[in-house]
């Protein structure tokens, strides 16, 4: 898959596209990116994904600080690439950009810079200023233009269309089995181990405190998760706690992130760590003492251990 930040020198030999954020790159958007590349196989054609960055919504609204992704931009390449596309554009996302009406976009971006062949969207997709480029304006200018456009019918997982907001509102419920469901892959959480407390060190439960590599990356409710860990590009099993203490991270939400590998006792402060969701244990709980704690640690350490059993 070839990256284009922008549309300098940009050459695809008659590029079928597909546009939108692509967050979380889930079942939904896979479906919509499997038919985009059936369609150029069939037209003899190159795939393409047209994306933004920054997310739109960070330069239309600021000062609205409740974005929240399920994607880094690392991460959503890295998926992206997985898929096997032919070329990926990131394009700047400024506020003169926002301001251009859908068939200004059309004419100046698909047709004159990327000379698109055929365009394809996802059953309820809308661009350009107030969203008012839906599927019947763009067969207009499709008519107009030379390209042809088609549009696509909604994933379905269980009855349900598959969309990112959804996603999200699992995340934030704690259902990591539905967030599993609809991503078609583990959540994922990458980023830095930091200094923390060491109270864990002092009940036999170290652990490591991450950074996200993104502070607007979309961390689940609190509580107490089975997890895959990956470090140095080794993979183990661990138990991660998400909770509230605002001295110890500097992502939006303030939630503390740590992380007890088991059979593990390397130094790997400022080291990067993956972090791979599975299952929800339960909910944070305060305890009276240390040594409740430390009881419902390895019960939850027990918990964990049966839950990676079951998945063999």
């Amino acid at each position: 898959m070839q990256i284009h930040y922008g549309l300098d020198n940009f050459e695809a030999k008659r590029p079928v596209v597909t546009i939108g954020t692509f967050d979380g790159v889930h079942l939904g958007h896979r479906e919509v990116i499997a038919e985009l590349k059936r369609i150029a196989r069939e037209t003899n054609g190159e795939s393409v994904v047209f994306t933004f960055f920054p997310h739109p919504r960070m330069v239309v609204t600021p000062d609205e600080d409740t974005i929240r992704l399920l994607t880094t931009q690392e991460e959503k390449c890295m998926l992206l690439e997985e898929l096997k596309l032919d070329r990926l554009v990131i394009y700047p996302f400024t506020r003169e950009f926002a301001s251009l009406t859908y068939s200004e976009f059309v004419k100046n971006i698909l047709v004159d810079q990327m000379h698109i062949c055929k365009l394809v969207t996802g059953y309820d997709h809308k661009f350009g200023h107030d969203r008012q480029g839906d599927f019947h304006a763009l067969q207009i200018l499709g008519d107009q233009y030379g390209f042809e456009v088609e549009q696509l019918n909604p994933m379905l997982v269980e009855n349900v269309a598959v969309s990112s907001t959804k996603i999200r509102q699992a995340l934030e419920s704690g259902d990591i089995k539905k967030v599993s469901h609809y991503l078609g892959y583990p959540y994922l959480l990458k980023g830095k181990v930091v200094e923390g407390r060491r109270l864990g060190r002092e009940i036999g439960f170290p652990t490591a405190n991450i950074l996200p590599d993104d502070q607007h990356k979309l961390i689940p409710t609190d509580g107490v998760y089975a997890v895959l860990v990956e470090v140095g590009g080794t993979q183990y099993k661990g138990m991660l706690n998400v909770g509230t203490r605002p001295t110890v991270n500097t992502n939006v939400d303030h939630r503390s992130i740590e992380v007890h590998i088991f059979d593990f006792s390397e130094d790997i402060y400022q080291k990067d760590i993956s972090v791979s969701f599975v299952e929800r244990i339960r909910n944070e709980v305060k305890f009276g003492s240390l040594d409740q704690l430390k009881a419902q640690l390895a019960l939850d350490k027990a918990r964990t251990l049966s839950i990676f059993a079951n998945l063999i």
